[in-house]
């Protein structure tokens, strides 16, 4: 299943819209296991089938590129991707991509498009504890595509019970070319970019959840370095729609 996903989707990775990468070289010096990514979050699959993309490429050899679908013939299979419940339960394509590496869990602050409050489950942390345990894990600690939110003091519970080595990842062009669900093409030529970083620095043992709930914060924002690769008219579009994600911000925090 991982492997005709990696096939159908390859191309919208290299096709209709180009994918920038840096620092899939920090994958290959990571352990089989026990690894946390951390990410911003901008549609609901699509971020994660670019991870596995350029996780599976890098561990191949390949640098900072997805050029050659070869990669996926032989993919590592321990990559786990943690999702709300709701949200994989909402259709066949998204129950065959749980079936593929989804730790469900039900979210505390938000079910069916409501604010809601409910207690943490006990055995959500252990799902995700015996995904880490396993491989590779990635969770996106804002909870929600919408851009801006508050880090969930959750990923910081999940990294200090659990020891893992974490691994920001921050992403960015992917609301602009794909649906909010991340299955149909919105913009085709978009830059798309993703960049991951060196392991964070954390003493599990001192360090308390706010402070890592700063890290975490500071380790995924988004800093558009890549605006100096696209043209005049897409990095005025980018801008643009920059501003209008700024004005929501500014409403958040108010």
């Amino acid at each position: 299943m991982i492997r005709i996903f990696g096939l159908i989707s390859h191309s919208r990775y290299r096709k209709f819209n180009s994918l920038q990468i840096e620092g899939s070289d920090i994958l290959r010096n990571l352990p089989d296991n026990n690894v946390l990514f951390i990410s911003n979050h901008q549609t609901y699959f699509a971020d994660v089938a670019a991870m596995f993309h350029v996780f599976n490429a890098a561990l191949k050899g390949r640098d900072d590129s997805i050029k050659n679908v070869g990669y996926i013939w032989h993919p590592k299979l321990n990559i786990y991707f943690v999702a709300a419940g709701e949200t994989m339960k909402s259709g066949l394509l998204p129950k065959l991509f749980a079936y593929a590496g989804s730790v469900s869990i039900d979210r505390t602050w938000r079910s069916d498009g409501k604010d809601v409050k409910r207690q943490v489950k006990n055995s959500d942390i252990s799902n995700i504890g015996k995904a880490i345990k396993d491989g590779w894990v990635i969770t996106f600690p804002q909870g929600t595509t919408t851009p801006f939110k508050p880090i969930r003091r959750g990923t910081a519970h999940i990294i200090k019970t659990c020891k893992p080595v974490v691994v920001p990842i921050v992403i960015d062009g992917f609301r602009r070319s794909f649906d909010k669900k991340g299955l149909s093409i919105k913009k085709r030529n978009v830059l798309q970019s993703m960049v991951i970083k060196e392991p964070l620095d954390i003493d599990y043992e001192n360090e308390d959840i706010a402070d890592i709930v700063t890290k975490i914060e500071f380790a995924i924002e988004q800093h558009p370095s890549f605006l100096k690769v696209l043209s005049p008219k897409d990095a005025q579009d980018y801008m643009l729609e920059e501003e209008e994600l700024n004005k929501k911000r500014e409403f958040w925090s108010s």
